[in-house]
C-alpha cells in the first residue's frame, strides 16, 4: 500500500516525538534563564528577609540567616554608620565597594535593572574582569543599614548547556526508540487491519474459505477483546452467513433451472406428443371415416364388401384403442405415477406362459419358436411390467422374423444376474437406427410398422419399464438376425431360495 495506516502512524508520532523535542530544546534555551533568575529573585528575598528580622532581633550571627545562603550560593554586606555589620566570610571588600558603588550612583547604569522598590533594587551585572554574570540586590533595612546581596550566574550557562547537550542525545535515543515502538505498536494495529482489508477482498470475490485469525499464527476463535477483534469476529460470522445464503441461493436456482428445464422437456414431450399422436391417428381415422361414408352411401350393396368395410373399421379403431393403452402406459411410466412393485416369481414360467398366449400370433407368422433355459429360475422384480417387456419383445420378433422364420427365448443366469433374450431371424437394424430405436413413435420400416398395425410405442414402453427398474437392456445385431435383452436381478431370490432349501 502506497499510503498504508502503518507508515502513516509511524510518520505521525515519530514527527510528534521530535516536535516535543525541539519545543523542550526551545524551552530550555529560551525560558530556562528567565525560570532561574526568578528563582534566584526568590532566594534574594528569602535572605533579605530572614537577615533583616535577625538584625532587628539584634542577631547579628543568625544561623538560619547562614545555612540560607550557603544553601543558596547567596553573599550578603550589611553596613550601618559606614560599619559592617554582617558580611560573609571571603569578599567583603568587593561586595563593600560595589555597596558603595550604588549608595553614590556609581553603578546606577550598570546591568539590567529587574525588579525596583523603595526598599531595594535588583539587577542582572557582569564582572569584565571575571567575565561572570551576577545577580545583585541592594537596598536600606530600618535605622539607617544599607545592604547587598550577590549570587553568581555563571552555572545556569553551564547547566543550560549541559541540559542541551543532553537533550540532544536523549531526543536521538527517544527518537530510535520511539520509532522502534511506533513501529512496532502501528505493525500491532495494523496487521488486523491489513487482514481484515484482504479478508473483505476475498469474500468480495466470494472466497468463503477466508477467515479472520486476528493472529498470523493462530486461527481467530472469537475471543478478541477489542473493537477489531470484534469487527473480525463479525467478519467471520458474515463470511459463514454469505456463504450459507449463497449456497442456499444457487441450490434454489438450480432447483428453478431444473424446474425450467423439466417443464420445457415436458412442453417439448407434450407437443412432440401431440405432433406424433396426430400423425398416427390420421390415417385410421381417415380409413374409419371413408369406410363408414361408404357404408352409409350404399357404395356396395355386397354382403361381402359390407362385412369387409365393417372388419376394417373395427381393425383401425382397434388399433386405435392399442394404441391410447400403450400412450396411457408410458405416459404413467415416464412420469413416475405407475408404483414398481418388486416380487419374487419364476421368470421362466411367465416366459412360456406369453409364448402360449402368442400362439396364434406365431402361426399367422409361420415361425418357429424355442424356448432355452432351466425352470424354475427366480428373480425380483414387478412381475406385471416383466410381462409387458416379455410381450413386447416377443410381438416385435413376430412382427420381423423372416429368413430361416426362427424366433428364441433364453434365460441365462450369471453372477447373480438373470438375462433375458429373444432373437429373431431375419434383416440387422441399420447401424444408425440402433440407438433410436426406444424412441417414442419411431419406426425403422414405416411401410411394414403399419402392415402389422405397429404404433413405435412398444420399445419406448420396454425402456420406461427398465429404467424403473434401474436394470440394463439393450439390443445387438447379428448376421442372420437381432437380439433384443434385458437383465433382472436374481441374487437376493437366490438366497432366499437357499435358505428356504435349508
Amino acid at each position: 500500500m502506497k499510503h498504508s495506516i502503518k507508515r502513516q502512524m509511524t510518520v505521525v508520532f515519530s514527527g510528534l516525538i521530535i516536535f516535543i523535542l525541539v519545543m523542550m530544546f526551545l524551552v530550555y534555551s529560551k525560558c530556562l534563564e528567565t525560570y532561574y533568575i526568578m528563582h534566584k529573585e526568590r532566594d534574594l528575598l528569602e535572605v533579605h528577609k530572614t537577615v533583616g528580622t535577625a538584625l532587628a532581633q539584634g542577631n547579628k550571627e543568625d544561623e538560619r540567616a547562614w545555612k540560607v545562603m550557603e544553601r543558596t550560593n547567596i553573599s550578603m554586606l550589611v553596613l550601618q554608620d559606614n560599619q559592617v555589620i554582617f558580611s560573609p566570610r571571603g569578599d567583603q571588600e568587593q561586595l563593600v565597594s560595589q555597596l558603595r558603588g550604588y549608595v553614590f550612583n556609581q553603578n546606577q547604569d550598570e546591568g539590567e535593572l529587574l525588579k525596583s522598590t523603595d526598599n531595594y533594587e535588583i539587577r542582572k551585572i557582569r564582572d569584565p574582569v571575571a567575565g561572570i554574570d551576577y545577580l545583585e540586590m541592594w537596598g536600606t533595612y530600618s535605622k539607617g543599614a544599607i545592604f547587598i546581596l550577590r549570587s553568581p550566574l555563571d552555572s545556569i550557562w553551564e547547566s543550560t548547556a549541559l541540559a542541551n547537550k543532553l537533550l540532544v542525545y536523549v531526543g536521538i535515543a527517544a527518537l530510535v526508540l520511539g520509532g522502534i515502538l511506533v513501529s512496532l505498536f502501528a505493525r500491532k494495529i495494523t496487521e488486523p487491519i491489513t487482514q481484515l482489508a484482504s479478508l473483505s477482498r476475498r469474500m468480495s470475490e466470494l472466497d468463503f474459505d477466508a477467515r479472520y485469525t486476528g493472529d498470523s499464527d493462530a486461527r481467530y476463535t472469537g475471543g478478541g477483546e477489542d473493537e477489531i477483534g470484534t469487527l473480525g469476529n463479525n467478519f467471520n460470522i458474515m463470511s459463514e452467513r454469505l456463504e450459507k445464503t449463497v449456497s442456499e441461493l444457487k441450490r434454489a436456482n438450480n432447483e428453478l433451472m431444473k424446474d425450467i428445464e423439466k417443464k420445457e422437456k415436458m412442453e417439448d414431450m407434450r407437443n412432440e406428443f401431440l405432433g406424433n399422436v396426430s400423425h398416427e391417428l390420421k390415417t385410421p381415422i381417415a380409413l374409419i371415416q371413408g369406410y363408414a361414408e361408404g357404408l352409409k352411401e350404399g357404395v356396395s350393396d355386397d354382403p361381402e364388401s359390407r362385412e369387409f368395410y365393417c372388419d376394417v373399421i373395427m381393425d383401425e379403431a382397434s388399433k386405435m384403442n392399442l394404441m391410447v393403452k400403450n400412450l396411457l402406459t408410458l405416459n404413467q411410466l415416464e412420469f413416475g405415477n405407475d408404483e414398481v412393485i418388486f416380487e419374487r416369481f419364476d421368470v421362466s414360467k411367465l416366459i412360456q406362459g406369453v409364448i402360449q398366449s402368442c400362439e396364434i400370433l406365431i402361426q399367422q407368422a409361420d415361425a418357429k419358436i424355442d424356448f432355452i433355459g432351466e425352470s424354475p429360475v427366480y428373480v425380483w422384480a414387478d412381475e406385471f411390467k416383466t410381462e409387458q417387456v416379455i410381450r413386447n419383445y416377443l410381438t416385435n420378433a413376430i412382427h420381423h422374423v423372416d429368413n430361416e422364420r426362427r424366433i428364441e427365448v433364453r434365460v441365462l443366469s450369471k453372477d447373480d444376474i438373470v438375462r433375458v433374450t429373444v432373437f429373431n431371424s431375419g434383416h440387422p437394424i441399420p447401424q444408425e437406427d440402433l440407438a433410436k430405436l426406444w424412441d417414442k413413435f419411431y419406426k425403422v420400416d414405416k411401410a411394414h410398422t403399419r402392415e402389422y398395425g405397429g404404433n413405435g410405442i412398444g420399445l419406448s414402453i420396454v425402456k420406461a419399464i427398465m429404467e424403473s427398474f434401474h436394470q440394463k437392456y439393450g439390443v445387438r445385431n447379428f448376421d442372420n438376425g437381432v437380439e433384443f435383452w434385458f437383465e433382472l436381478d436374481g441374487k437376493s431370490a437366490l438366497h432366499e431360495e437357499q435358505n428356504a432349501i435349508k
